[in-house]
């Protein structure tokens, strides 16, 4: 117990000074290039702490279990939003670029559709991973083309310390910051397990909690890294860009490896449609709604909004826990 203690210490602590130098790469990057804050946020900060998820579905794929790669792309997705960004926006308000309320926010709720569309039919073929892998590429050349354009950040500052910052040593920053953050975050959830374990915690509550938080990990750390260095768009291009990886990338390349079909793959998608997708279209949904601004007041997400997120997620936790325990009575 000892152990496990302190590698929960430990990985608090690395998660924390990692994140920061993570974001901190990452903005010096932006601005030593004149890239909008909001499309690093995406690109580099929302893809790089996607990463677990991809690999994670690429090898359930490999092992004969493409289904996985579904519930994890849009439970990360839920959770992204629910919990990362509603913890976020509750400990401070988030300023939302007109950029990404216009634009990104949207195109992410049109992707969700896309989404539910292509896996109506209960099943995703390498077709249909195709054209989620043809859209994702099409957003990423999207932002590439227009890397300078509408940014919308809110601090319009130029960057005296970027400019004699030499360009090996911020990008080593992000790359380093990035491995520390997914390194850190697992020994933080293989601590917390091995403690809950010797607290006599069942592996269902295990599951629920401390694994499905830990897999949000990098996502909370970059984001409360990037509103403590007041890099909103940092902090909303993380989710933003993190979902668009999920949906398009994480199933598209899951079911280009190998795809979700037959009765097995019919019974997994056909839970995600009654169930998940439901939930990730709504919050969605609800994610564009707040981010827009009503009458003359900013386009943030402030702490109510952050409070009714997080209660959201509770809810969808609870709803969660409840199928899981019934389970075993249905085939009692």
């Amino acid at each position: 117990m000892l152990l496990s203690l302190a590698g929960l210490a430990a990985g608090i602590a690395l998660l924390t000074w990692s994140a920061d130098i993570f974001v901190g790469g990452a903005a010096k990057l932006a601005r030593r290039f004149g890239i909008s804050p909001l499309v690093v946020g995406m690109f580099v900060i929302g893809f790089g702490t996607s990463l677990p998820e991809m690999t994670v579905s690429a090898f359930s794929a490999l092992d004969g279990n493409p289904g996985i790669a579904l519930g994890n792309a849009y439970g990360s997705n839920i959770a992204n939003i629910l919990l990362i960004l509603g913890l976020t926006a509750a400990l401070c308000p988030i300023a939302v670029a007109a950029a990404a309320r216009r634009r990104d926010i949207p195109l992410l709720f049109s992707t969700t559709l896309l989404s539910g569309a292509l896996i109506a039919d209960g099943d995703v073929t390498r077709a249909d991973a195709a054209i989620m892998l043809a859209f994702f590429a099409a957003i990423c050349w999207r932002n590439a083309a227009g890397t300078g354009a509408g940014g919308g950040g809110d601090s319009g500052d130029a960057a005296p310390a970027t400019a004699v910052t030499p360009l090996w040593r911020t990008a080593l920053a992000v790359v380093a910051g990035l491995a520390l953050v997914v390194a850190s975050s697992q020994l933080l959830v293989l601590s917390a397990v091995s403690l809950a374990r010797a607290l006599g915690v069942n592996d269902l509550l295990i599951g629920l909690t401390v694994v499905a938080v830990g897999t949000s990990l990098p996502e909370l750390a970059s984001s409360i890294a990037a509103i403590s260095r007041r890099e909103h768009d940092l902090a909303i291009g993380n989710i933003v860009g993190s979902n668009f990886f999920n949906t398009l990338a994480v199933v598209g390349v899951a079911g280009a490896v190998r795809p979700i079909a037959g009765e097995g793959g019919a019974e997994v998608v056909g839970a995600v449609l009654r169930r998940d997708w439901p939930v990730m279209a709504a919050v969605t949904l609800l994610l564009l709604l707040f981010a827009q601004r009503f009458g003359r007041g900013e386009a943030k997400i402030g702490r109510w909004k952050g409070v009714v997120f997080l209660a959201l997620y509770v809810a969808y936790t609870a709803l969660l826990a409840n199928e899981a325990l019934e389970i075993p009575q249905g085939h009692g």
